[in-house]
């Protein structure tokens, strides 16, 4: 991120090959996850003129990650939100039905099959608009009933029925929201989120079952369908209106949400085969059958086809034709090194301004946050199977649709993974989920790639942060691993959640004192511990990991504020650090390399208080990266 920058290459090279620190120091800042008032974000950072790719990914194995070339890792027993570096070994991926879902709404897409859902901004309808203290008997309340007959115009043979009603579920969910939402009470600026059906997974209804389950005319209902809309509409809507306005409209908790958004889906009866109830703030389906999904797509055609056989007959061929007639889409893909290209940037401005509602997208901040990087980048070399065949360092991957920009992921290369920095992409396909569908052709580039370079085999999708439920969806890439914040091993994500339940900040290496009688169990209603859709977007903060919300990771991780780190001197003076060795510390004094150890050797006596200030700074240094690190890595000293 440094303007300084551009020298880094040389200095690495004159030095042997060193990385080059350029500054160390902490930093506070208003947390982005929580909202926090007060600079409750606390971090060590510095700033990189140059980092091997091998320091680089030992960084990242102590719990660092990188900003342009800005250099940062949580304070982690003393900030807001703890946040932990998460991995995936890519050979051991197991790909969920939602993730498989998505695959298959992109592939159905480029097939010319799927057209741009209802809500999407290509197709955008006009909802009918009411306040929300409008009687739930208005007039213009106009929110249409899911049927079967509607159910089968927009599906066909080929294509899945399962997925596409999930599809028609979310779409009355946005109309019904629309409705009583869109009256003007927000404002115009204000882009409401859109819903997100889910399946409900047998082991997460096995678990929820006794207290969701119902009895409707002697039947017992099954929990097929969730969404937890409500969760992300009362938060955008707190946001949104001002304290007064809050009090007139009354309870905007996501239970009173859900309540108001089940009575207008059911205002002109219910969707057939289905009755949706508010459960916890979720939107639950429930059927009246196991087979709820065969009963919907299996229409009677027999009762009709007495009356009209020759007609549809030739509908069938009509369908037939149509689907033949379908334009295929081409995708493409390219993976670059990290440089500004003017095509790049107005797609990043117009994701900002849209899915994250920024008023002003400057080129230099684009630069310094998604350009600039402080890797020194390594050639591929032929019969040498240490490097892929990329090569090492920071890169764009761009994904085109017939020659379209439509998303870029900002990557590291390094010797052991492939780092997702951040994503973003074109706000009119939002309904692709083109964070997610990134996120899994990356795990299959590594699959592929781990090919031709054995070493390079996890996915790190930056930091999980326990407390944030945008952030939660990087759990739905399983089997994930979290990295302890003492001991530096990688614990399982099924093992750790327990004890982050009970304490946002842990020593997860810890688990195995941990009682099995203390496990927290799991929510009575509703399936909560689902990964939060996080819209897509590999991070920002707040919104920075949401997919099916808007947000796109970002992930992978927060843009940091460019202020210049300084150390704390209050409060800090007390760390223990006795036990570091700064000995070996190379430092940089003017082009010169001299060790921490032969300093006054070198430049004379130094008086007694500045070398027990420096000595401080280089102890806190060398406790954060680790003895290995800090005797290679040169420490700048201006």
């Amino acid at each position: 991120m440094a303007d300084g920058a551009s020298s880094s290459g040389a200095l690495a090279a004159g030095g042997g090959g060193e990385s080059v620190v350029i500054d160390y120091g902490r930093r506070r800042t208003t947390c982005g996850y929580c909202r926090s008032t007060g600079p409750t974000s606390i971090s060590h950072g510095l700033w990189a003129n140059s980092l091997k790719a091998d320091d680089y990914q030992a960084l990242l194995d102590r719990g660092w990650r990188r900003s342009g070339s800005f250099l940062y890792k949580p304070e982690m027993e003393r900030t807001c939100c703890p946040a932990y570096t998460i991995r995936l070994k890519a050979s051991d991926f197991i790909s969920s039905k939602e993730q498989d879902r998505v695959l298959k709404r992109m592939q159905r897409f480029l097939d010319g099959e799927l057209d741009p859902q209802v809500g999407s901004p290509q197709c955008k309808t006009n909802p009918t608009k009411r306040s929300l203290n409008e009687p739930m008997n208005s007039p213009t309340l106009k929110v249409s009933r899911v049927s079967a007959y509607e159910f089968r115009t927009v599906t066909s043979p080929s294509v899945d029925k399962e997925d596409e009603f999930i599809s028609c579920l979310s779409s009355k969910i946005n109309e019904a929201i629309g409705t009583c939402f869109q009256g003007g009470i927000l404002g115009s600026d204000v882009e409401l989120p859109k819903a997100v059906v889910k399946t409900v997974k047998p082991q997460v209804k096995k678990k929820v079952g006794e207290a969701a389950q119902e009895k409707k005319g002697g039947t017992v209902q099954d929990l097929v369908y969730t969404c937890n809309i409500s969760f992300q509409l009362s938060a955008v809507t707190k946001r949104a209106l001002p304290e007064e306005k809050r009090a007139v409209l009354g309870d905007l908790s996501p239970n009173c949400i859900a309540e108001r958004l089940v009575l207008t889906m059911e205002h002109h009866g219910e969707i057939a085969g289905f009755a949706v109830k508010a459960c916890n703030g979720h939107l639950n389906f429930y059927s009246a059958t196991i087979q709820a999904i065969q009963n919907h797509t299996s229409i009677d055609a027999c009762a009709q086809a007495s009356d009209r056989s020759t007609s549809s007959k030739q509908s069938s061929l009509n369908k037939n034709d149509a689907r033949l007639d379908k334009k295929a889409r081409k995708l493409e893909f390219k993976m670059a090194r990290s440089h500004f290209d003017p095509e790049e940037f107005a797609l990043y401005q117009r994701y900002q301004t849209k899915v994250h509602k920024e008023k002003t997208v400057t080129e230099s901040s684009y630069r310094r946050f998604l350009v600039d990087t402080p890797i020194v980048p390594v050639s591929p070399r032929s019969g040498d199977n240490t490097v892929p065949p990329c090569g090492f360092g920071s890169f764009h991957q761009q994904y085109r649709i017939d020659g379209k920009l439509v998303a870029v992921g900002v990557v590291d290369i390094l010797p052991k993974c492939l780092s997702s920095k951040y994503l973003f992409w074109d706000p009119d396909l939002a309904f692709l989920s083109l964070g997610k569908y990134t996120a899994l052709k990356e795990i299959d580039w590594i699959k592929t790639t781990q090919k031709s370079c054995p070493s390079l085999e996890h996915y790190y999708l930056g930091y999980y942060i326990h407390s944030c439920n945008k952030m939660r969806y990087k759990a739905a890439y399983r089997p994930s691993e979290l990295l302890c914040p003492v001991r530096y091993e990688w614990v399982r994500y099924d093992v750790a959640k327990p004890l982050l339940d009970k304490s946002l900040y842990s020593v997860l290496s810890d688990f195995s004192s941990m009682a099995q009688d203390e496990t927290p169990q799991p929510h009575t209603c509703g399936p909560c511990d689902e990964p939060s859709a996080r819209n897509d977007h590999r991070e920002a903060p707040i919104d920075e990991d949401d997919e099916d919300s808007g947000s796109d990771y970002d992930e992978s991780d927060m843009m940091v504020d460019e202020e210049m780190v300084h150390s704390e001197s209050n409060g800090d003076a007390a760390e223990d650090c006795s036990d570091v060795d700064v000995a070996n510390v190379i430092m940089d004094l003017s082009g010169s390399r001299v060790k921490y150890k032969e300093l006054e050797s070198v430049v004379g006596p130094i008086q007694r208080k500045h070398l027990s200030e420096l000595e401080r700074q280089l102890s806190r240094y060398a406790k954060v990266v680790g003895k290995e690190l800090s005797d290679r890595v040169v420490y700048s000293i201006s």
